[in-house]
């Protein structure tokens, strides 16, 4: 047990240089109190006491601001950067070296029973605000840009950006977690782009047309 809460203390140092001592951390992060209290309650939730975890949830959440279902499935190394807001499901499932940030929602899309919530794949980073609906996969080394909707299965290492989400890089290679999220490509703003180049050319064709006609008109009045 502590080494494994040795190791939550360690991602905090890799992935927040904002941290500054081992007592800072232990004291005043809220992720990593919220994770602490999630274990307990899921392993009460294991033993079929789940009005005894749904207890210790809720306290945490009131605490924290990050609402974890006891029954939900956290892997090692597991990092909540700030964390105000987020929401993991009953049936979601987080791999290792996962990272979310505040304001994240890994929820359902309905009141459907069985698997609803998603399933989260080792080295994942989900950005600040995303949305993560229903029971799909988002593959392993992948990145849910800031905003996001995401209501489609992810392939393995891409970046997906908009609403509702869509995959905008996958080239195969591992995708690094040190990535600014005001630098995410924007699909939405590249066809707006495009069809207001597309505006502007018929505007010139337009334009010339009329020159034309003028040309004509007054050509058969002389």
């Amino acid at each position: 047990m502590f080494k494994r809460m040795r190791e939550d203390i360690e991602v905090v140092f890799e992935q927040d240089p904002a941290a500054r001592s081992y007592l800072e951390v232990v004291l005043t992060y809220s992720g990593l109190h919220a994770i602490w209290a999630h274990r307990v309650a899921h392993a009460l939730f294991k033993r079929k006491l789940f009005f005894l975890a749904r207890v210790i949830s809720q306290i945490s959440r009131f605490f924290t601001g990050i609402e974890i279902h006891p029954g939900a499935k956290i892997g090692r190394r597991f990092f909540i950067d700030h964390g105000m807001g987020v929401v993991i499901g009953e049936t979601c499932e987080i791999g290792d070296n996962v990272t979310v940030f505040q304001g994240v929602t890994l929820g359902g899309t309905g009141k459907e029973k069985g698997k609803r919530h998603p399933t989260i794949k080792d080295n994942a980073l989900i950005a600040t605000g995303a949305k993560v609906l229903g029971s799909i996969t988002v593959g392993e080394n992948s990145k849910i840009g800031a905003g996001s909707v995401v209501l489609k299965e992810v392939p393995p290492n891409s970046t997906v950006v908009g609403v509702p989400g869509r995959v905008v890089i996958q080239d195969g290679k591992r995708i690094n977690k040190d990535f600014n999220h005001c630098d995410l490509p924007d699909p939405v703003a590249d066809r707006l782009r495009d069809m207001q180049f597309e505006l502007n050319q018929l505007k010139v064709e337009l334009e010339e047309l009329k020159e034309e006609r003028i040309k004509v008109n007054g050509h058969s009045t002389l």
